[in-house]
């Protein structure tokens, strides 16, 4: 009988080894899905109120035209899908020239730029969920390029949900 080795925790030797455990391994999707989610999110949040407090000023990103369904589709389906593919073939790539550790800190900083281009203070607040997100994704590309397609697509949708609520009108104008 042949032995199945389990995949390697790739990034226990590197400074991104403070994550939890089911963020560094590839073992239990729902797990890792749900920890990836609270940890971006807290840390999104703690950093958009950093942001807010040191900037006040500074701009944030502009959602008008969305509501509805299509602010949902949008922010909960079609960008966390689409950026995740985006992410994964420049972590693929990023692959060949770096260690996992520095592909992931790259690609996180990469989307921090990208998406500070459409407001500043998003770069700042989105570099920290991208860092979990490029995380899972090489982490579970161990198991295949669509499980990591998977699980990051459902962390990141569930990052994105309770802003798509906002903008679609779902949540209370108290709790805004």
């Amino acid at each position: 009988m042949a032995s199945v080795t389990a995949p390697a925790r790739l990034l226990d030797d590197s400074f991104l080894r403070f994550l939890p455990a089911p963020v560094r391994e590839p073992r239990r999707a729902w797990l890792a899905i749900l920890t990836g989610w609270l940890l971006s999110l807290a840390g999104s949040i703690v950093l958009a109120l950093i942001i807010s407090s040191v900037a006040p000023d500074m701009a944030k990103p502009d959602f008008a035209g969305l509501s509805g369904m299509y602010a949902i589709f949008l922010l909960v389906v079609f960008s966390p899908l689409l950026e995740t593919l985006i992410m994964g073939g420049i972590l693929v790539l990023l692959q060949r020239f770096l260690k996992p550790a520095a592909a992931v800190i790259t690609s996180a900083l990469l989307w921090g730029v990208a998406h500070s281009l459409g407001a500043l203070s998003w770069g700042f607040a989105i570099w920290w969920p991208f860092l979990i997100f490029s995380t899972l994704f090489v982490v579970w590309r161990q198991r295949g390029f669509w499980i990591a397609v998977g699980v990051v697509t459902a962390t990141h949708a569930l990052q994105n949900l309770g802003p798509a609520l906002m903008l679609a009108g779902y949540v209370s104008p108290a709790l805004r």
